[in-house]
């Protein structure tokens, strides 16, 4: 039997909005075209409806209909191990789980081949749980106390539903070693895709700083706003939106600018005129910094995580080691002595290698061996 003719189901965390992850499965339908798509929620608009699933709506869980669960979804994360494994996947022949939290949990039998693409072991499960709650905040503290206890319930499920994947493909070295630490299992690395051709490169630079997020607690974006509020002589634009907004909004003096993203015509345009994007977070990936090297604009970035293997520092940008705001100060003062010698061509083409067409090819290529040596068993 071979890879095409494998009935599929493409199985996913939530369907929401058009992020990172959900790239990802705009290729999985790119590629596997005819598969069904399960989700514990699809509240997807129109335009990423089209664009993601190819039009078609996803089969979702009991969670869909739970009172505001459009809006405050995530908020039943207590309930996600049920819901995921109520999914009746026994029809199909081959499961691709696109998961950063639950979807790896789907429920297989023996005579279906089931592959992971991960994004993550779950964040706020793991070495991110205290990040997910303000220390220093008495609501912060009750919130930490009351799920606790659901969050060790979550943890031994996910060490437990780990089991139920035959392979495991991470979209990094450094989530393969959180896949090996957590759940003790080696994962092939497939670099997620990124729509490189959608950012031109542009040599001519303008005199800002640019980073761009969700504003959540990890992301580290009223770090780098309490940095450049250090340095008035230099400029910074902020583009995103979320949680951490007036805490960000706090730390951001003069010469600081947030802007949200429903504001932003033309993100590509700032990444373009950028002098440099800064990244703070310890991320998985970064498709970000990829479109700013696509951009020609260089990175400075933590040399933790993704952006440590992506952006080479002194070539394609400048490392720093530790998020605070004297790492970032003196990065940004490296950066300058250097600047001259990032040339724009080079980091642009260096970013395709990204692009969502190797990704595309690559996955397919792993699927197809492993369900070729997976259905002569």
């Amino acid at each position: 039997m071979i890879n095409q003719n494998l009935k599929t189901a493409i199985v996913h965390d939530w369907l929401t909005t058009y992020a990172g992850s959900e790239r990802c499965v705009e290729s999985f339908t790119n590629i596997w075209n005819n598969a069904d798509i399960y989700s514990l929620v699809d509240f997807l608009n129109e335009k990423d409806r089209q664009t993601i699933l190819k039009g078609k709506n996803a089969k979702t869980s009991f969670v869909q209909k739970l009172p505001l669960a459009n809006k405050y979804h995530r908020h039943y994360f207590p309930l996600f191990p049920l819901a995921i494994e109520q999914f009746d996947l026994s029809g199909y022949d081959l499961v691709i789980s696109s998961s950063h939290a639950f979807a790896k949990g789907a429920l297989t039998n023996s005579n279906q081949l089931h592959i992971c693409y991960c994004y993550t072991p779950i964040r706020y499960a793991w070495d991110l749980t205290h990040q997910y709650f303000d220390k220093e905040s008495f609501v912060g503290r009750i919130q930490k106390l009351i799920l606790q206890p659901a969050l060790h319930n979550i943890r031994t499920w996910d060490v437990v539903s780990a089991n139920r994947v035959d392979y495991f493909v991470a979209i990094s070295n450094y989530i393969a070693r959180r896949i090996k630490k957590i759940y003790r299992r080696d994962a092939e690395v497939i670099y997620p895709p990124v729509d490189t051709a959608k950012f031109s490169c542009e040599s001519h630079k303008e005199d800002f700083y640019l980073t761009a997020s969700r504003f959540v607690p990890y992301k580290k974006i009223d770090l780098i706003a309490e940095s450049f509020s250090k340095m008035p002589d230099k400029k910074l634009i902020i583009i995103g939106e979320g949680s951490d907004k007036e805490k960000i909004k706090a730390k951001s003096a003069k010469n600081v600018k947030m802007i949200n993203y429903k504001e932003v015509d033309d993100f590509a345009e700032y990444m373009k005129r950028a002098r440099a994007f800064v990244f703070a977070a310890e991320e998985d990936f970064g498709i970000s910094v990829i479109e700013a090297l696509s951009c020609g604009t260089p990175v400075i970035a933590l040399n933790k995580g993704g952006t440590a293997e992506t952006i080479v520092d002194g070539k394609y940008g400048i490392h720093f080691s530790d998020q605070t705001p004297d790492d970032i100060v003196n990065a940004v003062a490296r950066f300058e002595k250097s600047e001259n010698t990032f040339d724009p061509q080079i980091l642009s083409n260096y970013a395709k290698q990204f692009d969502r067409s190797i990704f595309e090819e690559k996955i397919k290529s792993f699927i197809k061996i492993k369900s070729e040596e997976f259905f002569k068993k």
